[in-house]
């Protein structure tokens, strides 16, 4: 380097790196590096209780850290990022389902087979993509974000791994995120090239300016990111994936999924398409708000008769992205604040019921079927009461987080002039009740089966061979050691117990009390700089 060159390095102003308002997402990373190199420790007890604790740890910096900048609304690093009411309610939900997510992994077989700190680290990466993908204001950054969020996922599904479906459903999701990936990809450089930026400003911009609306290219981008997005919201007709998924994902990755996935995608969804693409609303708008009616109707009738709970709550979360979806189409705040709102209370009505099946797994042989369900009313009603108000919730009856959710969707809808829609959603509703209300009579209403203990079944209910707790395709044996060895089968544990009670008395105050959620998404939708 000549000294001319020299000179001129030293006079080129080093940037400038906004620390508060990265904070949340370095709580997240940082946390996972941390996490990771405390697992390598030999102590087992180190491995097994403080890789979780530190992870908790991490989850509740990241929640300080967000409560510090409440009330921001700013851009940094050159506007590829928004600290607005927006980001901080989703980090929020993002910091608070990760938490339970833990609790339930913590003596999980997923935590023995995939050792406890890669577990847990790739757990907190995901959430910093996801933290990344809500705050992103730029094309470039919401595909690094979308892909740190996705990466850790395809194997945290297949975590389980002398686990048949397990293994199964880490590749299925490789598959068709990858496919979802690339279609977004794709949809983002056509608009790229029809408004020349990468800023969602630029590109709002650029569309307003040029009269872009009618642009070939530009609806060709629109198009395929619509499509690349709905993979990853589970939006029909790009929800194939989901019910294997969720299915064979050892069952607290499932829980964390369908919270987790469903905030960062439909987050940036709305940022995207409400700020970015506003100016051409006129044509996205109508074709989201035909996929949100289709998601409805698909992931109702495709949940009636499921026996396996996971994979009937897989096609529930499939309807509810639909109903979240109205909050997208019609681009306003009162829009925004309904998703979110939505999102806070799917969250507890989620963790609620998945926190109910993990115990469930534990204690019996019929791992996520109904029949494990059946009777506990009268033996673990602690239990019953939980799962009993998330599926009451989600069905949307009166008195819980889910009628005021979905009352506020409704409110959105019709408001937005989307009154057909905000039927559709009713209607959904109602084809819910007939696979929802079958679990609460399961629980109250059936005797348990005579077989419910299961001290030799692996994590998914399907015994090994000679009593190994893992399947023939595994090398199941009675030679495993005990330290590979999942946690043997007894009654719930109490973080366990702790996240199913906690939710359910979520789901059933924020019906009764809704106020704190209002005042929670009040300012948000204000910072997306457009509205």
């Amino acid at each position: 380097m000549t000294p001319q060159m020299l000179i001129a390095a030293a006079h080129i102003p080093a940037p400038h790196v906004p620390f508060g308002g990265l904070s949340p997402l370095l709580a997240f990373l940082g946390g996972a590096l941390i996490v990771l190199m405390v697992g390598l420790m030999s102590p087992r007890r180190v491995r097994e209780q403080g890789v979780p604790a530190l992870a908790i740890i991490a989850l509740g910096a990241a929640i300080g850290l967000t409560i510090w900048q409440w009330g921001d609304q700013r851009s940094i690093l050159d506007g590829a990022l928004r600290i607005d009411g927006t980001y901080l309610v989703a980090n929020l939900i993002l910091a608070t389902g990760g938490i339970a997510a833990v609790l339930l992994a913590w003596r999980s077989a997923a935590g023995h087979e995939a050792a406890h700190g890669e577990l847990h680290a790739l757990l907190l990466s995901s959430l910093g993509g996801m933290s990344l993908l809500t705050a992103a204001q730029n094309t470039v950054v919401l595909f690094l974000g979308l892909e740190l969020l996705s990466i850790p996922l395809y194997v945290l599904c297949a975590t389980e791994m002398r686990r048949e479906r397990s293994l199964e459903s880490g590749l299925k999701y490789l598959i068709i995120g990858s496919v979802g990936s690339a279609t977004l990809l794709y949809g983002l450089a056509l608009i790229y090239g029809a408004t020349g930026s990468s800023s969602f400003g630029a590109i709002a911009g650029a569309i307003s300016a040029r009269s872009l609306t009618g642009d070939v290219m530009l609806l060709g981008g629109i198009t395929l990111a619509i499509a690349g997005f709905c993979f990853k919201a589970s939006v029909a007709p790009f929800h194939q994936w989901t019910p294997d998924v969720y299915e064979g994902a050892p069952t607290p990755i499932t829980a964390f999924m369908a919270v987790a996935t469903k905030v960062g995608a439909l987050v940036a969804f709305l940022r995207f398409f409400d700020v970015a693409l506003i100016g051409a609303s006129g044509d996205w708008a109508p074709t989201v708000a035909v996929l949100a009616a289709i998601t409805i109707i698909v992931g109702n009738v495709g949940a009636l008769g499921q026996s396996s709970l996971k994979r009937m709550l897989a096609y529930s979360s499939v309807a509810q992205a639909g109903y979240m979806l109205a909050g997208v189409v019609v681009a306003s705040k009162l829009g925004v604040r309904a998703t979110l709102l939505y999102l806070i209370v799917y969250l507890f009505m989620n963790m609620a019921a998945f926190a109910v099946i993990v115990a469930r797994e534990r204690e019996t042989s019929f791992g996520d079927d109904i029949q494990a369900v059946a009777g506990i009313g009268r033996s673990r009603p602690w239990l019953a009461w939980p799962l009993t108000l998330s599926m009451l919730g989600l069905a949307g009856i009166p008195a819980t987080a889910g009628f005021v959710g979905k009352f506020y969707l409704i409110d959105a809808a019709v408001s937005g002039g989307y009154t057909w829609l905000g039927v559709v959603i009713v209607i959904g509703s109602m084809i819910s009740l007939a696979y929802y209300l079958p679990v609460v009579a399961a629980m109250w209403m059936r005797e348990a089966p005579a077989s419910a203990a299961a001290p030799a079944a692996g994590p998914s209910g399907e015994p090994g061979p000679s009593g190994s707790p893992y399947p023939a395709i595994a090398g199941g044996s009675p030679e495993l050691d005990e330290a590979g060895s999942a946690p043997a089968h007894g009654g719930p544990h109490g973080e366990v117990v702790l996240v199913a009670v906690l939710a359910g008395a979520a789901t059933l105050f924020f019906g009764i009390v809704p106020q704190p959620l209002f005042d929670l998404v009040a300012h948000a939708g204000r910072g997306l700089g457009l509205f």
